[in-house]
């Protein structure tokens, strides 16, 4: 008996004690009260101030949202497809697993807000402030994010295929994303981490990528022409096929890296450890060497005097 009611104390200490997730507390609205009660009636509201409001789960397609002050809304799983968000203030607002497929964006300022799981695919993202954002996991395939900027954003996980990038990426997380057939040229990704990002046939011409953490991402075939590595982390990553001509590599990390078939005509590959690089039919016409360790040997045709 002493046993079957140590057996059920310790059961009830195990399920019954289970942490359950806590739901955030629901935001504060501080906005306008008429404005709200304009928004209840005509589901738009041009230049309003609807800040803190909840709107979650709120069936919102194509409603007229430009210019409208929605800092801290709560947003969540909200249908903003095809909706105009245009120079809308949507600071720190939730927007986890929304649905903003081919939502106007234009100039908004997401700063700090939460996009994690969000479906923002077609959207125009064109010059919005998406510092600090949370976007982990969202859905942004043929996403166009002409001058956006995405510095410190979060973007671990998301799906960026054929996306439009050529934006603002400084130290952003792009983890194990998915950039396959991104146009990433001339963004500048300094100290951006893209560790097992996913970047085969993505165009990164003239990307600045100093700093940046590269190890183990797939760049099969991506055009890095011109494109700043210098300092990079590009351990374990895939560049087979990739071209790379006119590309800085000056103080990268390429230990173990496959550039099987990789085009480095007038690389710059001074000072550069290549021992344990993969570079089997690799093109290094007028590539510049000095101190530049290769499996053979160390390369000095390109030292100045």
């Amino acid at each position: 008996m002493k046993k079957m009611l140590l057996m059920s104390a310790l059961l009830f200490f195990t399920f019954g004690c289970e942490k359950k997730e806590i739901e955030p507390a629901p935001p504060i609205f501080t906005g306008n009260k008429i404005d709200l009660e304009k928004f209840r009636v005509l589901n738009s509201c041009e230049g309003c101030d609807l800040s803190g409001v909840d709107l979650r789960d709120a069936k919102l397609v194509r409603t007229d949202f430009r210019n409208v002050n929605l800092t801290g809304a709560d947003l969540r799983e909200a249908d903003l497809s095809k909706a105009n968000l245009s120079k809308a203030n949507l600071r720190d607002a939730d927007l986890t697993d929304a649905d903003l497929t081919d939502a106007d964006l234009f100039d908004a300022d997401l700063t700090g807000a939460n996009l994690s799981k969000a479906n923002l695919r077609d959207a125009d993202l064109t010059d919005a402030d998406l510092i600090g954002a949370n976007l982990t996991g969202a859905d942004l395939r043929d996403a166009y994010f002409g001058y956006a900027n995405l510095s410190k954003a979060n973007l671990s996980k998301a799906n960026l295929r054929d996306a439009d990038i050529g934006t603002y990426l400084r130290d952003a997380n792009l983890s194990g994303a998915n950039l396959r057939d991104a146009k990433i040229q001339q963004a500048n990704l300094t100290g951006a981490n893209l560790s097992g990002a996913y970047l085969r046939g993505a165009y990164l011409w003239r990307a600045n990528l100093e700093g940046a953490n590269l190890r183990d991402a797939d760049l099969t075939d991506a055009d890095l022409t011109g494109a700043n590595l210098t300092g990079a982390n590009l351990r374990d990553a895939d560049l087979s096929g990739a071209y790379l001509g006119e590309a800085n590599l000056t103080g990268a990390n390429l230990s173990k890296a496959n550039l099987t078939g990789a085009n480095l005509s007038k690389a710059n590959l001074r000072g550069l450890n290549l021992t344990t690089t993969n570079l089997k039919n690799a093109k290094l016409d007028e590539a510049k060497f000095c101190k530049t360790q290769m499996p053979w040997g160390e390369v000095n045709d390109d030292c100045e005097e």
